[in-house]
């Protein structure tokens, strides 16, 4: 007997939560992204990690959880797909590799790689699914770069302006959803959803549901941002928030951003001018690769076939 897609999604979801994986699941197929194939147990798996990486992803709804781990792994696929076509090897040299390792084991918040490594284990993920992660991530960052940091424009002009303005300083910790619109007209309808995932479930879970960004997975955080490395735009936007508020949507050219001031902080000190100039230079270079990733991602993802088994 031939069952269909929905009912076995609906099984699928079922034993993720309250079956034995190891011995409950066949290993079935779910999906093909052109030739690259999508298992049971590759969602089972990408729901472990997610689940270690940001501790609210447990408390969205089964049905949620099992899609924001489809859609994770199909945008992992998709730059898989493209970076095959652009390097010979998808391969780290050993240094490099631990160190990316490290400084992404302390982003998502553990002290140490060894700490990082025994949750790994802990949670029956293999340590070469993760390496690949960030073996890609590392290939995309570095694709990006050498595609358009040629088209990054810098006013530095304008920064060294700001900075000798700059009694105080006024740093932002932020969490971004970023989202694109199939049509025109429906920004509106898309709110909606999101205000209301936002007011429902909290930001965290939003941003994993709704967001774009690469940031999604890990509820759409981002690190401590000078005020003066933002544009003028964003800027004028947070500008009259208080902790805990968030953005109206911003349009971008890779979408529309939310964001959401989870802390504030103005500190008085002597500015070092020469190395704050080239760290907010380097984080408007950062802002504006990070769109270019997204137009990038979008145009190849429309020459990608998704299909469901």
């Amino acid at each position: 007997m031939k069952i269909n897609k929905k009912l076995f999604k609906a099984i699928f979801v079922f034993y993720i939560f309250f079956l034995n994986q190891s011995t409950a699941i066949e290993n079935k197929i779910l999906f093909k992204v052109n030739n690259q194939i999508i298992t049971s147990i590759d969602v089972l798996n990408e729901i472990n990690y997610l689940s270690l990486i940001n501790s609210d992803f447990q408390k969205l709804d089964k049905q949620k959880i099992y899609e924001v781990s489809k859609n994770s792994l199909i945008r992992e696929k998709i730059k898989e797909i493209d970076l095959k076509k652009q390097f010979v090897e998808l391969k780290l040299n050993e240094e490099y590799l631990n160190e990316l390792f490290k400084n992404y084991s302390r982003r998502i918040g553990f002290k140490n790689t060894n700490d990082f490594r025994k949750e790994i284990k802990k949670n029956n993920i293999k340590i070469d699914s993760v390496i690949k992660k960030i073996t890609i991530e590392a290939f995309w960052n570095q694709l990006i770069i050498d595609k358009f940091l040629k088209n990054v424009k810098i006013n530095e002009a304008y920064i060294k302006k700001e900075l000798q303005n700059q009694k105080m300083q006024r740093e932002y910790l932020l969490s971004e959803i970023l989202f694109g619109l199939e049509k025109n007209n429906e920004l509106d309808n898309k709110m909606k959803l999101i205000k209301k995932a936002i007011s429902d479930e909290g930001f965290s879970k939003a941003a994993l549901i709704y967001s774009i960004s690469d940031t999604s997975n890990s509820g759409g955080k981002l690190d401590w941002i000078n005020e003066a490395s933002l544009n003028i735009k964003i800027k004028s936007a947070l500008n009259n928030l208080e902790i805990g508020a968030h953005t109206e949507p911003i349009l971008l050219p890779g979408g529309y951003l939310i964001l959401k001031i989870n802390d504030i902080k103005e500190v008085v000190k002597e500015i070092n001018y020469e190395k704050e100039f080239e760290k907010i230079k380097r984080a408007k270079t950062n802002e504006q690769l990070n769109i270019m990733s997204n137009l990038y991602f979008n145009k190849i993802k429309k020459n990608i076939i998704i299909n469901e088994l």
